[in-house]
Protein backbone atom coordinates (compact mmCIF):
# COMPACT_ATOMS: atom_id res chain seq x y z
CA UNK A 1 0.00 0.00 0.00
CA UNK A 2 1.66 3.09 -0.96
CA UNK A 3 0.94 6.03 1.20
CA UNK A 4 0.97 10.19 1.16
CA UNK A 5 2.39 10.57 4.74
CA UNK A 6 3.42 8.13 7.32
CA UNK A 7 4.19 9.65 11.06
CA UNK A 8 6.27 8.39 12.97
CA UNK A 9 6.33 8.54 17.02
CA UNK A 10 8.56 6.96 19.30
CA UNK A 11 5.51 6.17 21.74
CA UNK A 12 2.02 5.79 20.95
CA UNK A 13 0.56 9.00 21.40
CA UNK A 14 3.28 11.15 20.13
CA UNK A 15 1.97 11.29 16.85
CA UNK A 16 -1.40 12.20 18.29
CA UNK A 17 0.17 14.90 20.53
CA UNK A 18 2.31 16.05 18.28
CA UNK A 19 0.18 16.18 15.03
CA UNK A 20 -3.01 14.42 14.60
CA UNK A 21 -4.87 17.77 13.49
CA UNK A 22 -2.54 17.97 10.54
CA UNK A 23 -2.89 14.06 9.89
CA UNK A 24 -7.41 14.12 10.30
CA UNK A 25 -6.95 17.24 8.06
CA UNK A 26 -5.10 15.37 5.20
CA UNK A 27 -7.20 12.33 5.42
CA UNK A 28 -10.02 14.72 4.89
CA UNK A 29 -8.78 15.99 1.59
CA UNK A 30 -8.47 12.41 0.27
CA UNK A 31 -4.79 11.77 1.48
CA UNK A 32 -3.70 8.44 2.91
CA UNK A 33 -1.94 8.28 5.90
CA UNK A 34 -0.17 5.76 8.56
CA UNK A 35 1.84 5.93 11.60
CA UNK A 36 4.31 3.99 12.44
CA UNK A 37 5.17 3.75 16.50
CA UNK A 38 9.08 2.69 17.10
CA UNK A 39 8.50 1.44 20.74
CA UNK A 40 5.24 -0.36 22.73
CA UNK A 41 5.77 2.76 25.46
CA UNK A 42 6.59 0.31 27.97
CA UNK A 43 8.34 2.18 30.19
CA UNK A 44 5.15 4.49 30.62
CA UNK A 45 4.78 5.09 34.45
CA UNK A 46 1.10 4.39 33.84
CA UNK A 47 -1.30 2.01 32.22
CA UNK A 48 0.38 -1.01 30.66
CA UNK A 49 1.43 -2.21 27.06
CA UNK A 50 -1.88 -3.91 26.73
CA UNK A 51 -3.87 -1.02 27.75
CA UNK A 52 -1.62 1.46 25.33
CA UNK A 53 -2.24 -1.29 22.38
CA UNK A 54 -5.96 -1.10 23.18
CA UNK A 55 -5.37 2.65 23.51
CA UNK A 56 -3.29 3.11 20.36
CA UNK A 57 -6.16 1.15 17.67
CA UNK A 58 -9.04 3.18 19.01
CA UNK A 59 -6.81 6.61 18.26
CA UNK A 60 -6.29 5.24 14.94
CA UNK A 61 -9.92 4.42 14.40
CA UNK A 62 -10.91 8.19 15.61
CA UNK A 63 -8.24 9.85 13.06
CA UNK A 64 -9.05 7.60 9.95
CA UNK A 65 -5.61 6.25 8.95
CA UNK A 66 -4.49 3.79 6.65
CA UNK A 67 -2.59 1.51 8.79
CA UNK A 68 -0.71 1.80 11.92
CA UNK A 69 2.80 -0.71 12.97
CA UNK A 70 4.71 -0.62 15.81
CA UNK A 71 8.62 -1.58 15.15
CA UNK A 72 8.69 -3.06 19.05
CA UNK A 73 12.13 -1.22 19.77
CA UNK A 74 13.05 -1.00 23.39
CA UNK A 75 11.27 2.13 25.16
CA UNK A 76 14.40 4.11 26.85
CA UNK A 77 17.32 2.29 25.37
CA UNK A 78 16.70 2.15 21.36
CA UNK A 79 19.84 3.63 19.23
CA UNK A 80 20.28 5.34 16.19
CA UNK A 81 22.32 2.60 14.80
CA UNK A 82 22.18 0.03 11.41
CA UNK A 83 19.52 -2.48 12.79
CA UNK A 84 17.32 0.02 13.81
CA UNK A 85 18.06 2.08 10.96
CA UNK A 86 16.87 -1.22 8.66
CA UNK A 87 13.62 -1.45 10.65
CA UNK A 88 12.85 1.98 9.44
CA UNK A 89 13.85 1.75 5.98
CA UNK A 90 11.40 -1.04 5.63
CA UNK A 91 8.77 0.38 6.64
CA UNK A 92 9.83 3.78 4.48
CA UNK A 93 10.54 1.39 1.43
CA UNK A 94 7.05 -0.36 2.42
CA UNK A 95 4.81 2.38 2.52
CA UNK A 96 6.16 4.57 -0.45
CA UNK A 97 5.24 7.99 1.34
CA UNK A 98 6.11 11.48 -0.35
CA UNK A 99 6.03 13.48 3.42
CA UNK A 100 6.97 11.99 6.30
CA UNK A 101 6.54 13.06 9.87
CA UNK A 102 8.94 12.70 12.80
CA UNK A 103 8.93 13.84 16.54
CA UNK A 104 10.65 17.11 17.54
CA UNK A 105 14.31 17.15 16.76
CA UNK A 106 15.06 17.85 21.05
CA UNK A 107 12.53 17.80 23.46
CA UNK A 108 12.34 16.68 27.37
CA UNK A 109 11.76 13.12 26.94
CA UNK A 110 15.13 11.10 25.48
CA UNK A 111 13.48 9.07 23.03
CA UNK A 112 11.72 11.81 20.94
CA UNK A 113 15.21 13.33 19.87
CA UNK A 114 16.36 10.39 19.52
CA UNK A 115 13.67 8.71 16.89
CA UNK A 116 13.67 12.16 15.43
CA UNK A 117 17.00 11.45 14.17
CA UNK A 118 16.93 7.86 13.77
CA UNK A 119 13.30 8.58 11.70
CA UNK A 120 15.46 11.67 9.44
CA UNK A 121 18.63 9.16 8.74
CA UNK A 122 17.33 6.25 7.46
CA UNK A 123 14.89 8.25 5.44
CA UNK A 124 18.25 9.09 3.52
CA UNK A 125 19.47 6.12 3.95
CA UNK A 126 16.16 4.51 1.80
CA UNK A 127 17.61 5.98 -1.26
CA UNK A 128 20.41 4.23 -1.54
CA UNK A 129 20.27 1.26 -3.91
CA UNK A 130 23.34 -0.88 -1.99
CA UNK A 131 21.23 -0.96 1.03
CA UNK A 132 19.01 -3.99 0.35
CA UNK A 133 15.58 -4.71 2.68
CA UNK A 134 13.29 -7.36 2.11
CA UNK A 135 10.00 -8.00 3.02
CA UNK A 136 8.06 -11.22 2.76
CA UNK A 137 10.61 -12.87 0.85
CA UNK A 138 10.97 -10.25 -1.78
CA UNK A 139 13.72 -7.51 -2.55
CA UNK A 140 12.37 -3.79 -1.54
CA UNK A 141 12.52 -1.01 -4.04
CA UNK A 142 14.00 1.96 -2.81
CA UNK A 143 12.41 4.50 -1.81
CA UNK A 144 13.06 8.13 -0.37
CA UNK A 145 10.26 10.58 0.49
CA UNK A 146 10.35 14.29 -0.90
CA UNK A 147 10.66 15.65 2.58
CA UNK A 148 10.85 14.74 6.52
CA UNK A 149 8.74 17.12 8.68
CA UNK A 150 9.48 17.43 12.96
CA UNK A 151 6.17 18.13 14.81
CA UNK A 152 6.54 20.36 17.90
CA UNK A 153 5.96 18.05 21.90
CA UNK A 154 6.92 19.62 25.15
CA UNK A 155 9.46 21.92 24.36
CA UNK A 156 8.32 25.29 22.65
CA UNK A 157 10.19 25.16 19.97
CA UNK A 158 10.00 28.12 17.16
CA UNK A 159 7.92 26.42 14.08
CA UNK A 160 9.44 26.93 10.79
CA UNK A 161 5.23 26.35 9.19
CA UNK A 162 2.02 25.67 10.73
CA UNK A 163 -0.48 24.06 9.58
CA UNK A 164 -4.68 25.54 10.07
CA UNK A 165 -6.06 22.39 11.44
CA UNK A 166 -9.49 24.51 11.96
CA UNK A 167 -12.27 22.31 12.29
CA UNK A 168 -10.07 19.16 13.03
CA UNK A 169 -9.13 20.47 16.95
CA UNK A 170 -11.99 18.22 18.28
CA UNK A 171 -10.53 15.35 16.78
CA UNK A 172 -7.48 16.30 17.88
CA UNK A 173 -8.41 16.21 20.94
CA UNK A 174 -10.50 12.67 20.96
CA UNK A 175 -7.80 11.07 19.94
CA UNK A 176 -5.44 11.88 22.47
CA UNK A 177 -8.24 10.99 24.93
CA UNK A 178 -7.87 7.80 23.54
CA UNK A 179 -4.81 7.67 25.41
CA UNK A 180 -7.00 7.67 29.02
CA UNK A 181 -4.17 5.76 30.53
CA UNK A 182 -1.83 8.36 30.16
CA UNK A 183 -3.45 11.23 30.60
CA UNK A 184 -5.19 13.64 33.23
CA UNK A 185 -8.84 12.02 34.81
CA UNK A 186 -10.08 12.78 38.10
CA UNK A 187 -11.35 9.93 38.86
CA UNK A 188 -7.90 8.19 38.02
CA UNK A 189 -5.85 6.97 40.91
CA UNK A 190 -2.51 5.94 38.65
CA UNK A 191 0.81 8.21 39.56
CA UNK A 192 0.90 11.62 38.61
CA UNK A 193 3.30 12.23 35.76
CA UNK A 194 4.42 15.75 33.40
CA UNK A 195 1.75 14.99 31.09
CA UNK A 196 -0.99 13.68 33.10
CA UNK A 197 -2.01 16.40 34.72
CA UNK A 198 -5.27 18.81 33.71
CA UNK A 199 -2.82 21.95 33.05
CA UNK A 200 -0.97 19.54 30.59
CA UNK A 201 -4.24 19.13 28.74
CA UNK A 202 -5.41 22.79 28.08
CA UNK A 203 -1.73 23.29 27.35
CA UNK A 204 -2.26 21.77 24.36
CA UNK A 205 -5.61 23.20 23.16
CA UNK A 206 -3.75 26.31 24.08
CA UNK A 207 -0.45 25.81 22.04
CA UNK A 208 -2.94 25.15 18.75
CA UNK A 209 -5.22 28.27 19.51
CA UNK A 210 -1.99 29.95 20.01
CA UNK A 211 -0.50 29.30 16.73
CA UNK A 212 -3.71 29.87 15.13
CA UNK A 213 -4.07 33.55 16.83
CA UNK A 214 -0.46 34.36 15.36
CA UNK A 215 -1.56 33.60 11.29
CA UNK A 216 -5.26 34.53 11.82
CA UNK A 217 -7.05 30.90 12.39
CA UNK A 218 -8.93 29.38 15.07
CA UNK A 219 -6.10 26.63 15.30
CA UNK A 220 -3.11 25.27 13.60
CA UNK A 221 -0.16 22.65 14.27
CA UNK A 222 3.55 23.62 14.12
CA UNK A 223 6.07 21.73 12.43
CA UNK A 224 9.80 22.44 11.56
CA UNK A 225 11.52 21.41 8.53
CA UNK A 226 15.50 19.98 7.40
CA UNK A 227 16.04 22.31 4.35
CA UNK A 228 14.17 24.93 3.10
CA UNK A 229 10.70 25.28 1.49
CA UNK A 230 10.00 26.26 -1.31
CA UNK A 231 6.59 27.70 -3.06
CA UNK A 232 6.09 28.57 -6.69
CA UNK A 233 4.96 31.89 -6.09
CA UNK A 234 4.21 34.37 -3.14
CA UNK A 235 0.75 34.16 -3.84
CA UNK A 236 0.94 30.63 -2.20
CA UNK A 237 2.18 32.28 0.99
CA UNK A 238 -0.68 33.08 3.67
Amino acid sequence: MKLDILAFGAHPDDVELGCSGTIAKEISLGKKVGIIDLTRGELGTRGSVEIRNLESKKASEILGISVRENLEMRDGFFVNDEAHQLKVIQMIRKYQPEIVLCNAIRDRHIDHSKGSKLVSDACFLSGLRKIETHFEGKNQEVWRPKVVYHYLQWQNIEPDFVVDITGFIDTKTTSILAYSSQFYSENSNEPITPIATKNFLESIHYRSQDFGRLVGVEYAEGFTVERYLAVNSLSDLK
